[in-house]
């Protein structure tokens, strides 16, 4: 009775999907602070919005493809990576099988088992070869099984990402004629939604959400502070 009541009423709450929040994240963050702080800085230069806008576009592009390309190697590597141990964990298994099965004792007595539990429980690990392999890359390696097609989700995740959030400082340069008027709005806009996606991003990461809100809007600040600054000084 009382382990169904507990069924019942206990539910337990887990992130899911944290994989692709981070690249969201990845993503999103670089996608509202590099465009808005080139924009910024050629705002600080020339008065003819349009320059901004195509150059921010472009930019954009070459960013969206270069952060999903190198989303798509980080899951790649991640993923040979695992391979490869994988491959060499299933070779000792089959050469040094007592080392191996030492190994697995260790790993329970570090968790408190031992006498009958501790043998049950390694049997129960080795009796199966997959599932010995699958305990060492988990308990000895620290390695879990990088989900497939990983790297193509990763790598439309963050360059989509990248993409929403550098449009969202050029919006007001694409409605706006004058730089001075649409860097305003843009960077009023930028602030927004910096302050949003800081407070997702706090959530998503265990960061208290004004802080890390505030951090992001810190960075943006910056980041854009300087590139105007630059652009005054090379013009």
């Amino acid at each position: 009775m009382l382990g169904s009541a507990i069924g019942k009423h206990h539910h337990e709450k887990h992130q899911g999907g944290i994989d692709f929040v981070r690249d969201v994240v990845l993503g999103m963050s670089d996608g509202l602070t590099v465009p808005f702080a080139l924009a910024a800085g050629i705002s600080g230069a020339l008065a003819a919005s349009h320059v901004v806008v195509t150059a921010g576009v472009a930019e954009i592009a070459a960013g969206g493809i270069s952060m999903g390309l190198g989303g798509y190697l980080a899951a790649r590597t991640n993923y040979d990576f695992y391979a490869s141990e994988e491959r060499r964990e299933r070779e000792e298994v089959r050469t040094v099988p007592d080392v191996e099965r030492a190994e697995i004792v260790e790993i329970f007595e570090r968790y408190g088992l031992q006498g009958d539990a501790l043998d049950r429980a390694v049997e129960a690990v080795t009796s199966d070869h997959d599932r010995w392999i699958d305990f060492m890359m988990r308990f000895e390696l620290g390695l879990e099984k990088p989900i497939p097609g990983r790297d193509f989700h990763s790598a439309m995740t963050i360059g989509g990402s990248y993409v929403v959030g550098g449009l969202v400082p050029l919006v007001p340069y694409m409605v706006i004629p004058g730089t001075h008027g649409a860097f305003e709005v843009s960077a009023v806009v930028t602030g927004i939604a910096l302050l949003l996606f800081g407070l997702f991003k706090g959530r998503f990461t265990g960061i208290v959400p004004w802080r890390s809100a505030f951090q992001t809007l810190l960075v943006g600040g910056v980041a854009a502070a300087a590139a105007f600054a630059l652009a005054r000084l090379v013009w």
